[in-house]
């Protein structure tokens, strides 16, 4: 099967690559609204970018009506933000904070999730997230008609939980992916949960 992307709708091009591009990483993204209280919604556009400086990309596109995500608005106005990796058993509330919710309603409050402070960041991060990125804004910009924005977050501080990493011989730091047992997204109406883990020796 050969598909001309050239000859598909937005809408078709989108299912198309969702499909193709797998499996996805999923940003759980907490930011601040203007009244104080907090946005949550799931990206999986995402994924690192550089590393000097650490910075990584959420491509965020726009509301039904047209409008901009919350997320954006959110991040533009106060730049501060927090990307979490969802573990396999937050699949469901990962789904739930997805719903387009009226501008300034707070999914963390709606699902009943709870906050802890997060050292170095302004803003806090979920509980029972297992990993979690500080970040601020570092640029935004805009691609294609629509436009799609591509939010670039600079990396300020990272939270681990202690089942999950430790320091390796050569003192480094070591995340079990397996432990993380990180939550990833595919087509359509689809996730990706674990699989076998494969190490490999790189070649000189």
């Amino acid at each position: 099967m050969i598909v001309d992307l050239a000859q598909l709708s937005t809408t078709d091009t989108y299912f198309a690559m969702t499909q193709a591009i797998i499996p996805r990483p999923i940003a759980w993204v907490l930011s601040e609204n203007p009244e104080g209280d907090f946005n949550l919604a799931p990206f999986s556009y995402f994924n690192a970018v550089c590393s000097d400086p650490p910075l990584i990309m959420l491509s965020l596109g726009k509301k039904p009506d047209g409008t901009p995500k919350d997320t954006r608005v959110n991040i533009e106005a106060r730049s501060s933000f927090v990307v979490h990796l969802p573990s396999v058993e937050q699949i469901n509330q990962v789904n739930e904070s997805s719903a387009t919710l009226p501008a300034g309603l707070s999914e963390v409050n709606t699902l009943g999730l709870e906050l802890a402070d997060f050292p170095g960041s302004r803003l806090p991060r979920l509980a029972d997230c297992r990993l979690a990125m500080a970040c601020e804004l570092y640029e935004v910009k805009e691609l294609g008609p629509v436009p799609q924005a591509l939010i670039f977050g600079r990396l300020t501080h990272l939270y681990i939980d202690d089942t999950v990493a430790e320091t390796d011989a050569k003192g480094r730091l070591k995340i079990h992916a397996d432990r993380l047992n990180p939550l990833g997204r595919l087509g359509a109406r689809e996730y990706f949960a674990g699989g076998e883990i494969i190490t490999l020796v790189r070649p000189d």
